[in-house]
């Protein structure tokens, strides 16, 4: 049997972090692309389109980025659950605070799913667009990205979905949070993130 090759390193902090993951991915290939994906997410890149990352990262396209997303054979679930298990282990049982929040992204076309006009929080009217719930943890002055659900308008639903209320959301997202193992209470209505009090 053929040794692989090692992955290209990119920077350190990002290579050290993605070696967390790398049981996750049987490819060499589509390690490399998950590293390059992570460096090209923490640029300085106003639009992070797959083309604009492969430019930044040195790529010569953004075709094999295309393929690490639409055909490598890794789940999302697995790196999430990877991704939050990280966490829990880094809080050492700190307490976090899980904030509930939506937002939403302004679309113009049809294609993407779930996408009607609606009300769009972070732009404060209605649009046509897709909107989130998203779950995040404050724990000593720092905020991180938890989980996340798609809200699914009725009228948008496809076959073997099922409509769910952003209320309905985030409590499935306190709940998910609370079975990882997150020592956590569920922040007030209102908070105030500019300081610890």
């Amino acid at each position: 049997m053929v040794k692989p090759r090692p992955p290209r390193p990119t920077v350190q902090f990002v290579d050290t972090y993605c070696e967390l993951y790398r049981d996750l991915f049987v490819e060499v290939r589509a390690y490399e692309s998950f590293k390059y994906l992570q460096l090209g997410l923490i640029s300085e890149l106003k639009r992070k389109s797959l083309p604009a990352i492969a430019k930044v990262v040195g790529l010569k396209n953004g075709q094999g980025l295309h393929h690490f997303i639409s055909q490598s054979p890794w789940q999302a679930c697995d790196l999430e659950k990877r991704r939050l298990e990280i966490i829990v282990a880094l809080l050492e049982g700190r307490e976090i605070m899980v904030i509930i929040d939506e937002t939403g992204d302004k679309k113009k076309g049809e294609k993407t799913d779930y996408v009607k006009r609606q009300y769009i929080g972070n732009l404060g009217k209605i649009e046509k667009g897709i909107v989130s719930v998203n779950a995040y943890g404050y724990c000593e002055g720092m905020t991180f990205p938890l989980k996340f659900k798609i809200f699914k308008p009725k009228e948008r639903l496809k076959e073997g979905d099922k409509y769910q209320t952003k209320p309905e959301l985030g409590a499935e997202l306190v709940k998910e949070i609370q079975e990882m193992g997150f020592n956590s209470h569920l922040a007030p209505r209102k908070v105030d993130m500019r300081s610890d009090a």
